[in-house]
């Protein structure tokens, strides 16, 4: 991904996408403070630089009947590169994780895992997680409740003022 410098106008339009992806381009060039046809540019380059990488509804997992939530700390037997990504593309096959990240420490893999109760979860431990090449050993952690789901990341739409001394 190139590196683009942000003005506040796009700082505005990410905030806002960020939040509502689907605001229509009017409200979004209004609470920019640009009309429509450069807020739309504005957009089509800032998806085209690889910065807006997509656009989802947020879904209630419990009302598709996905009322377990996971964390799966996953540590492998070898860390070889060829084998790091081979997990990796093991896991994308998953629909049950929805997130993955590699990560430094003693654990390798941080999965986020849905299930729809704690058998499903059992079930994708047992034929799925653990009997996978090159599994050494898992950790799991039920989450309880959400207290924060917010994607993204922070975008301020006013200038940063270094703190004083």
């Amino acid at each position: 991904m190139q590196r683009v410098k942000l003005d506040r106008v796009d700082r505005q339009i990410l905030a806002d996408l960020q939040a509502d992806g689907r605001i229509t381009n009017v409200d979004l060039a209004r609470r920019a403070g640009i009309s429509a046809p450069p807020c739309l540019r504005r957009v089509r380059a800032l998806e085209e630089s690889g910065i807006i990488k997509g656009y989802h509804a947020t879904i209630d997992p419990g009302a598709l009947g996905y009322n377990v939530s996971v964390f799966a700390q996953v540590a492998l037997n070898s860390h070889a590169e060829v084998d790091l990504r081979a997990f990796e593309d093991r896991v994308n096959s998953w629909p049950e994780v929805r997130e993955c990240y590699m990560l430094a420490g003693e654990t390798d893999f941080l999965l986020k895992v849905v299930a729809r109760d704690w058998e499903d979860y059992q079930r994708f431990l047992t034929t799925k997680l653990t009997a996978a090449p090159n599994v050494g050993h898992v950790t799991t952690a039920l989450a309880i409740r959400s207290a924060k789901q917010e994607p993204g990341v922070p975008i301020p739409t006013t200038p940063v003022v270094p703190e004083a001394e």
